[in-house]
C-alpha cells in the first residue's frame, strides 16, 4: 500500500493539517527539531502501535493536550486511524469505518519499516533489537507466524510461573514437552525465514557494497544448542533454571549475527558502510513482504544525511530505484537529497518548520 492522505492531531509538536504524500517518494525538509522526524512517527504508529523514539506513549501527545489523532486513507480509498485519549485512557482504531480492540488490527493493513541513526541498535543494542527487526518481517512474511508466537508465549509464561514457583516435577515435565514443542516449530519459521532473507539481501548488498557483498552473511542461533534437542538442554540445566525462575534457553533466547568473513560487522564496517547495509537489509526485508502480497510496505529513512557521503546516497538512489514501494526520506536541506530526486519528477518535497508542513514546488 501507500499513504495517500496523512492527517495528524495533536501528535508531538505537528500542526493539525492533512498531507497529500506522493506514492513513490517523499522528502521531508526540515531543521532539527522542526517536526520532520514526528511526521515519521506518526506513520510508525500506525503501523505498530508505538512510537520508535519512544517507550513513553503520553510523549507522543502535544503539550497541553489529552488527546492525539493519527489517520491515514491509502491508495485504494482505504481509511485507518487511531485516536489515543489519556484522559479517559481509552485507545480507539478504526479501519474502514469498523472499530477494532486491538492495534495489531493496524499491521495487518500497513507494513512500516523505519530506519534512523538508532538504527545502529541492530549492531550495538544487544539480541532485542535484532529480534524485533527480524520477527517484523516474520509476522508479514510467514502468516503462521504470528498464532504459533502467541501460543509459544503463553506455554512460556505458563513454564516460568512453574520454575518460580518451585512446581512439582509432573507439572514442570508437562509444561517443558510443550514448551518445546513450541519452541521447535517458532524456530522452524524463523529459520525459514533468515534462509529467505539472507538471499534476497544479496542483489541489494551487490547495489549498495558491491565490493564486501560476497562475503557478508547471517548468522542464526536458535535459542539452544543446535547440537542437542531442546529437552536435553532443558534437562541439563533444570537446576540453573529453578534458581533463575525463568527459562533460559528457547525460542525467546534466539539471536542473529551479522558477518563479514567470520567477523561482525561493526568490527569490520565504516559507519557509513554499515548504515548500508542497513538499508539494503531492509530493502531486502521490504522486498520480502512486497512478494507474499499481504501488504507492500512503506519504507520511512530518518536524517538520509546522516553517516551517508555524496557516494553512498548515489549508491541509495540506484537501490531505490529498484524498490517498488513508498518512501519518505528526511532531511536537514535539499542538498542532502538532491542524489536522491528521480529524474522523472516522480516525487513531492516538503519542508516542516514549527510542525507546520508545507509543500516545497520542483
Amino acid at each position: 500500500m501507500s499513504i495517500e492522505k496523512l492527517t495528524a492531531y495533536d501528535f508531538r509538536n505537528l500542526a493539525a493539517d492533512t498531507i497529500e504524500l506522493n506514492d513513490n517518494i517523499n522528502f521531508i525538509i526540515g531543521d532539527n527539531g522542526s517536526g520532520k522526524s514526528s511526521l515519521l512517527e506518526a506513520i510508525f504508529y500506525l503501523g505498530h502501535g508505538k512510537s520508535f523514539r519512544t517507550s513513553q506513549v503520553e510523549n507522543l501527545v502535544t503539550h497541553n493536550k489529552s488527546k492525539f489523532i493519527v489517520s491515514a486513507k491509502d491508495d485504494k480509498g482505504l481509511q485507518l486511524g487511531v485516536a489515543k485519549d489519556f484522559a479517559t485512557g481509552l485507545t480507539e482504531i478504526k479501519i474502514a469505518g469498523e472499530k477494532h480492540r486491538q492495534l495489531s488490527q493496524l499491521a495487518i493493513n500497513i507494513a512500516v519499516q523505519v530506519i534512523t541513526p538508532e538504527s545502529f541498535k541492530l549492531f550495538f543494542g544487544g539480541p532485542k533489537q535484532r529480534r524485533r527487526f527480524i520477527d517484523l518481517g516474520l509476522f508479514h512474511v510467514k502468516h503462521s507466524f504470528s498464532d504459533c508466537w502467541k501460543e509459544f508465549s503463553r506455554i512460556l509464561k505458563q513454564r516460568n510461573a512453574c520454575l518460580r514457583n518451585r512446581s512439582d516435577v509432573d507439572t514442570l515435565d508437562y509444561w517443558s514437552q510443550v514448551f518445546c514443542e513450541a519452541s521447535v516449530r517458532v524456530a522452524k519459521l524463523r529459520d525459514e525465514y533468515i534462509k529467505e532473507l539472507s538471499l534476497e539481501l544479496q542483489p541489494w548488498l551487490e547495489l549498495m557494497l558491491p565490493s564486501l557483498a560476497e562475503g557478508i552473511s547471517i548468522s542464526y542461533s536458535q535459542g539452544w544448542n543446535s547440537k542437542k534437542t531442546l529437552s536435553d538442554v532443558l534437562l541439563q540445566n533444570r537446576e540453573r533454571e529453578k534458581k533463575a525462575g525463568f527459562s533460559l534457553y528457547g525460542a525467546q533466547k534466539f539471536d542473529v549475527k551479522f558477518l563479514t568473513g567470520n567477523v561482525v560487522i561493526d568490527n569490520q564496517l565504516s559507519r557509513g558502510q554499515q548504515k548500508l547495509f542497513l538499508l539494503a537489509l531492509t530493502f531486502a526485508q521490504a522486498k520480502l513482504i512486497e512478494k507474499v502480497k499481504r501488504v507492500k510496505p512503506i519504507l520511512l529513512i530518518d536524517d538520509v544525511g546522516a553517516e551517508l557521503d555524496l557516494n553512498s546516497r548515489t549508491l541509495l538512489n540506484n537501490a531505490i530505484n529498484k524498490l517498488d514501494c513508498q518512501v519518505i526520506i528526511t532531511a536537514i536541506d535539499k542538498i542532502a537529497v538532491e542524489p536522491l530526486v528521480p529524474t522523472d519528477n516522480n516525487y513531492k518535497m516538503f519542508h516542516v518548520k514549527h510542525g507546520q508542513i508545507s509543500a516545497i514546488g520542483k
